[in-house]
């Protein structure tokens, strides 16, 4: 697995300080799990689907993400609250999601979570429906558009808890994809690579 080395090169520096300076251990974080789900379009070809968050009080207000959600009592375990999470959020039911592979956990400091991804097959999709509550818009990325080293770029930023910074990020789609979404991505990047 690429893990951390993966997650390191899309880490903006204002997280890299903060990953110097402290230990995740002692920020009793809260526990979260998103799915990257893959799957063929009506022309067969392979897209990631992706979500936009709904603007809101909170750190990652209007932003790029996986669908996911933090992990509920109730919950059987990380993977089946990733399971829950994406039909809530895009309306795939559980059982039509093969998971192929879960990845490195990638820790968020603003909103002080630890989040499990999971890769899925979504093999025959259904349209999606989505949870007006949380998600502005889907985001479905072509495969070709993700393995595009030219959609690498850095971009400064102004978000809740810091100003004009420079982060590293994906262009997909015509949004600037960074911070946690971004790192994880650049795991199944390294991965895909591996093998295509």
């Amino acid at each position: 697995m690429p893990g951390n080395e993966s997650h390191y090169k899309m880490e903006p520096a204002v997280r890299k300080k903060w990953r110097e300076s402290k230990n995740t251990l002692g920020q009793n974080p809260k526990k979260a799990a998103v799915m990257a789900l893959f799957y063929p379009d009506a022309n067969q070809l392979t897209k990631l689907l992706l979500i936009l968050r709904k603007t809101y009080q909170g750190v990652h207000s209007n932003q790029i993400g996986f669908p996911g959600g933090k992990v509920e009592e109730s919950d059987s375990d990380l993977l089946f609250t990733a399971k829950r999470e994406t039909y809530e959020e895009v309306g795939v039911f559980q059982e039509e999601v093969e998971v192929i592979k879960e990845l490195t956990e990638v820790y968020i400091p603003p909103s002080n979570f630890l989040v499990k991804p999971f890769v899925g097959l979504y093999k025959k999709p259904k349209p999606f429906k989505i949870q007006e509550e949380e998600v502005e818009a889907l985001v479905e990325v072509p495969l070709v558009d993700f393995l595009d080293k030219t959609n690498e770029i850095e971009q400064r930023m102004t978000t809740s808890y810091a100003t004009d910074i420079l982060v590293p990020a994906f262009k997909l789609n015509g949004y600037t994809v960074w911070g946690a979404t971004a790192m994880m991505l650049n795991e199944i990047k390294m991965l895909l690579r591996r093998v295509l």
